[in-house]
């Protein structure tokens, strides 16, 4: 499974109605409204580049109000829990 942070800048305006829209895309997981340079951080899970491709390319893409997108793809996750057992140093608590 494949990944995809996608960066979106919206119309300040139609942020909440942007969100909106873009959850309901198949392919996306989670939406984040955020502070900062961005507006939105959007989670894509797909099984191909290519599907990765369509989801932000000729979907979110063309939702009203997307004025900008920036996508990185993960190659590696950790949880919390990969985190805390690769720096445990054997104790119990």
């Amino acid at each position: 499974m494949i990944t995809a942070i996608v960066f979106v800048h919206a119309e300040t305006a139609r942020i909440p109605e942007v969100a909106e829209e873009i959850a309901e895309i198949d392919g996306v997981s989670e939406v984040y409204s955020v502070t900062g340079t961005i507006d939105l951080i959007v989670l894509v899970r797909a099984r191909r580049n290519e599907d990765v491709a369509d989801i932000v390319s000729d979907r979110l893409n063309k939702v009203r109000g997307v004025v900008d997108t920036e996508t990185h793809i993960a190659f590696r996750a950790l949880s919390k829990h990969d985190l805390e057992a690769a720096f445990s140093l054997g104790y119990d608590e």
